[in-house]
């Protein structure tokens, strides 16, 4: 399992105050840290540094990924997947 983590921007942020090296430093080694399931993403998640001061707003999603979906996502649908992937990737 993946999962992406999203935090929430703050007026701070949007205002383009960008995190110290300390910070930085530690997000890197945090995110270092692999997990096997959402129950672990979720402990992972609670002992991420606080990217802003006070409080920050952070959420967690599932990246779903080809596997994930079984018998149901057919060769035929898998080679379309890898179609589309490809002209994304020329594309940028």
């Amino acid at each position: 399992m993946r999962f992406m983590v999203i935090v929430k921007a703050t007026k701070e942020s949007e205002a383009g105050v960008l995190p110290d090296q300390k910070l930085l430093a530690a997000m890197g080694k945090y995110n270092e840290e692999k997990v096997k399931s959402k129950a672990e993403a979720i402990d992972w998640l609670k002992r991420c540094p606080n990217p802003f001061p006070g409080e920050s707003e952070i959420e967690i999603r599932q990246v779903f990924e080809a596997e994930d979906f079984g018998a149901e996502f057919t060769p035929e649908l898998r080679e379309q997947e890898e179609r589309l992937r490809a002209q994304m990737a020329t594309k940028t």
